[in-house]
């Protein structure tokens, strides 16, 4: 069975709290109820985190050769900052796919550079909770190409 690492970057376990005019009333308890749901009909094992801290998911990425087949982040404000979670994607030797809930190209200017999308096979940002089902789905198809 296909397996799949969901990374949850920062703040992201304050979804339905924070800044509900941007992220909406979703929580992260939600969206990983949702995920749970939709792997289990197309028959993928699903691992999911949360962390707020840098290091945690970079090592995350590092243990994914020979556990995973795909890694499905959503690395929030890191997206922008984070090299070091770039670099672990770019090492990893797992293809992985970024996922943000909203369009970060319609946002704020500092938004728009994605440190992750030059080492990510794609990017899926816009559509909520429904980013992340998306992300899903090609990451199943990703297994299936193997």
């Amino acid at each position: 069975m296909p397996k799949i690492l969901v990374i949850h970057g920062p703040n992201l376990g304050l979804l339905g709290v924070r800044e509900k005019a941007i992220y909406g009333e979703t929580t992260l308890e939600e969206i990983n109820g949702a995920l749970t749901e939709r792997a289990k009909k197309l028959k993928v094992e699903l691992e999911i985190m949360q962390s707020n801290h840098e290091g945690e998911i970079v090592d995350a990425i590092g243990d994914t050769k020979g556990r995973f087949d795909v890694i499905l982040i959503n690395p929030a404000a890191y997206t922008h900052t984070s090299v070091a979670i770039r670099d672990a994607i770019s090492g990893a030797g797992v293809p992985a796919i970024e996922v943000h809930l909203t369009n970060i190209y319609a946002r704020e200017e500092f938004r728009h550079t994605s440190l992750v999308a030059p080492v990510a096979v794609g990017q899926i940002s816009g559509f909520g909770k429904l980013s992340y089902i998306l992300g899903l789905e090609a990451a199943v198809s990703l297994t299936k190409k193997k």
